[in-house]
């Protein structure tokens, strides 16, 4: 994929209610986890999404830290299924769906960044972002 291509990112409305559940769950802190799939030509198919354990307790409100042995455990699930991680997820309570800086600098890329909005409780938006040099542009989202 050059870098100005526009990416898409396969999410079934499954997946993504079970994301905006997690979210929702987790309010008012942040919630995280993985998404496992494939990547090809700039699109990124999900097949699994996992909860993930937000280790960060100082600042939990708004901030991330996800386990990794959660993460270490996705991997191994997604390579003995012949699939890989494609991204993370991450909720914002009470915060746009949009990336922080904080975000951009922890981004890896190459994945997705799943981000849904909590609103009181509530998932109001989810939308995916992907690392473009050091800026993150969003990708489209598509229901397969």
């Amino acid at each position: 994929m050059n870098g100005n291509a526009l990416s898409v990112l396969y999410l079934s409305a499954a997946d993504r209610a079970r994301i905006a559940g997690w979210a929702e769950q987790g309010y008012p802190l942040e919630s995280c986890g993985v998404l496992i799939g494939r990547q090809e030509d700039g699109r990124c198919w999900v097949q699994e999404v996992r909860l993930g354990r937000n280790l960060n307790r100082e600042r939990a409100h708004d901030r991330y830290e996800l386990a990794p042995e959660d993460l270490l455990a996705a991997d191994q699930a997604a390579s003995a299924a012949g699939l890989e991680i494609v991204g993370i997820w991450h909720s914002h309570p009470d915060h746009p769906a949009r990336p922080s800086e904080t975000d951009r600098a922890h981004a890896w890329s190459g994945w997705s960044y799943v981000i849904v909005a909590v609103e009181r409780g509530r998932a109001v938006d989810l939308r995916s972002w992907r690392l473009q040099g050091e800026t993150f542009a969003e990708e489209e989202l598509w229901q397969p």
